[in-house]
């Protein structure tokens, strides 16, 4: 089952037999007796890549599921005398993997040397269990599902513009001036044009419209720094921004933003493996300090501290 997922995975009899110190000629034939005994054909060979039957769809899918649990059965039973291993497939969106993420996985990998990792860096909706992912981080309220989640933080929301924006038309100083500015906002979100304020101890919703919208926070972030309008986001997406003085929070004082957790999402059983409750643990420790609030310097020098 090991070798034909990591069959599936690359593609190509030589790209698993590199990942299982195998031949090409050796994996080739497990498939073969596999499917032989099986009585039906898992892969379709091909010159140029090898393709997944229905059948193998089916049977890489269980697969997973049996190797993920061996491996949180092992994890328990040998977790006080061996150090966690093993190849961790992470998911994150742009924004949070490329800002956050990656400055705090040496800190990780120093502790932990013999964990490897696979990062899945996308926007889109993922089959966690198809593409064979460890652990998800996503932002906002979960959907209904059979997926395992943990909560690593609770994040705010921060209305922002730039610099160059506010001197061409003005830095809104009560939520109804936000009426006369261009606000961008995030398609496909619900409310997302609805920004909520407290105001005389009760709360305000206040209409935005503007000339923009996008399904990317990073194409937000892009087009506020532009110049283009105000934006609202969660902190996570603009604290680079903001600490480079690219961006200025506004309204601070009224705004009262949505929940906004980080969560750390698995398929059932993944959360047993050892590989994955170390790293579960150093993200909660991690991002408890909530390093997108600090000044750059002070981020850098927590970052060193960890390692």
């Amino acid at each position: 089952m090991g070798v034909f997922e990591r069959v599936a995975e690359r593609g190509s009899f030589a790209g698993a037999a590199q990942d299982t110190g195998l031949t090409a000629s050796a994996v080739s034939k497990l498939v073969t007796r596999l499917e032989q005994r099986l009585g039906v054909r898992l892969v379709t060979r091909t010159t140029r890549r090898l393709a997944l039957t229905s059948e193998g769809e089916t049977f890489l899918r269980r697969s997973r599921e049996i190797l993920a649990a061996i491996d949180a059965a092992e994890a328990e039973v040998a977790a006080a005398r061996l150090a966690a291993r093993g190849r961790l497939r992470v998911l994150a969106p742009p924004v949070l993997a490329v800002d956050q993420l990656a400055p705090a996985v040496p800190a990780f990998l120093a502790r932990h040397p013999r964990i490897t990792f696979d990062f899945f860096v996308t926007n889109r909706v993922v089959d966690l269990v198809r593409e064979n992912v460890d652990v998800a981080l996503q932002t906002g309220t979960l959907g209904n599902s059979t997926l395992v989640a943990r909560k690593i933080a609770d994040l705010r929301q921060v209305i922002c513009a730039s610099p160059h924006y506010l001197a061409r038309h003005g830095r809104p100083e009560v939520p109804s001036d936000l009426a006369a500015h261009s606000c961008l906002t995030m398609s496909g979100t619900p409310n997302s044009s609805v920004w909520r304020f407290r105001v005389d101890n009760r709360i305000v919703p206040i209409d935005v419209r503007g000339s923009a919208c996008a399904d990317s926070a990073d194409m937000l972030v892009r087009l506020a720094i532009e110049g283009v309008g105000i934006v609202r986001l969660g902190e996570i997406a603009v604290a680079t921004a903001i600490q480079k003085g690219l961006l200025q929070p506004l309204l601070q004082e009224t705004h009262q933003p949505e929940s906004y957790p980080l969560w750390a999402v698995m398929p059932p059983g993944r959360q047993r493996t050892l590989k994955v409750k170390v790293f579960l643990d150093f993200l909660s420790g991690h991002f408890a300090a909530q390093p997108w609030r600090m000044p750059s310097t002070e981020f850098k020098k927590q970052a060193r501290s960890t390692s």
